[in-house]
């Protein structure tokens, strides 16, 4: 793998490719390589403050020893079973969610594109919902939560008329479907005892309590099987945001281009919820951050990764450590920071016009 200075266009643009083997060329910029460093550096500190904070965290002193397998007792059972798969399980939904925002992002060529939006999380937590219901006992949250997130996309396929191929029609069936999803889900909240209930809403508000190696193995599969398909479709995911007549002039293929992103994208989403619950607003901000932060065009999806995976890990640890809101599902912190910043990326489309 090495990095190469490019010609024309890249050293126009202070660039160059990243070149995985032989045919695989990635266009990247100096900006996003510092970007890239820093975000790797505040990732690490933030997966060390994890590990080691608070009354139960393993010692700074220790932890080297604790990572290459020679914990024992208390530190054994904190980098094993407590922390450990928890931080994975953190690190690879985060960059998942931010892979998927970037994808959809690139495909709509709007702020606004995300996962949440499309009503996949609320199909999710509907799922999930419904499975609690029906069939206590019998039928896992996760299994439920993933048959929902998959009926909400096949709804949003139907409802368009064009499948995943027109923009404005995905987002505005998305919304119907989540509006439907969130509907049910309430229902049943209502409608379940008070414990279950308290069970269900800790886990469709995104929690990444009691995770398991299973769950870590179940997302980094996906998530490493997912983003070499995304670095080898970035150029005309570029090409693509130029708009479909000037891609269709390049010979590009915009459609079928925009059809495999949303493919990708569903399916990092979906091992997403399937591990932590429908974790909000991860997906639309983590884009947005690494796009601002380089100035520059062009889905950023590597960046987009590192940027979610950071954003999880923090509020995990804020659920953590937080003494005011022990242990609050992590996806409560996400949909406030995610809230505030779509609100102002309204405000921001309305002034420009674009609403």
């Amino acid at each position: 793998m090495t990095y190469r200075r490019g010609s024309g266009v890249e050293t126009a643009t202070h660039g160059g490719y990243l070149r995985i083997g032989a045919r695989v060329a990635v266009p990247v910029r100096r900006a996003s390589v510092v970007t890239a460093s820093v975000l790797l550096l505040l990732l690490l500190a933030a997966a060390v403050a994890t590990l080691t904070a608070g009354r139960l965290g393993v010692g700074l002193a220790d932890l080297p020893a604790a990572l290459l397998g020679n914990a024992e007792g208390k530190n054994r059972f904190v980098l094993n079973r407590l922390r450990g798969p928890r931080l994975t399980v953190a690190i690879g939904t985060g960059a998942a969610l931010g892979l998927s925002g970037a994808l959809f992002q690139s495909v709509t060529r709007n702020p606004l594109g995300s996962p949440d939006v499309i009503g996949l999380g609320a199909g999710a937590g509907a799922g999930a919902a419904f499975s609690a219901l029906m069939f206590p006992g019998t039928v896992p949250a996760v299994v439920g939560a993933l048959a929902g997130a998959l009926l909400a996309m096949a709804l949003v396929y139907v409802s368009t008329g064009t499948g995943f191929r027109n923009p404005a029609r995905l987002v505005i069936a998305g919304i119907g479907v989540a509006a439907m999803g969130t509907a049910l889900t309430q229902y049943v909240v209502y409608a379940m005892e008070r414990d279950k209930a308290s069970a269900l809403t800790a886990y469709v508000n995104g929690s990444l309590t009691a995770r398991s190696w299973d769950d870590t193995t179940m997302i980094w599969v996906v998530l490493l099987a997912v983003a070499p398909l995304t670095a080898l479709m970035s150029r005309r995911l570029n090409i693509a945001e130029m708009g479909d007549d000037i891609a269709t002039g390049l010979g590009s293929e915009p459609k079928r281009t925009k059809t495999a992103a949303v493919l990708l994208a569903i399916a990092l989403s979906a091992a997403a919820v399937t591990v932590a619950g429908p974790i909000s607003f991860i997906a639309l901000t983590a884009p947005q951050i690494a796009r601002r932060v380089t100035r520059g065009t062009g889905p950023h999806l590597m960046l987009s990764a590192l940027t979610g995976a950071l954003l999880l890990v923090l509020a995990d640890l804020c659920s953590q450590q937080l003494p005011l809101f022990d242990d609050l599902p992590v996806g409560i912190y996400t949909m406030a920071i995610g809230g505030a910043y779509l609100g102002y990326l309204l405000i921001r489309e309305w002034r420009n016009g674009s609403l």
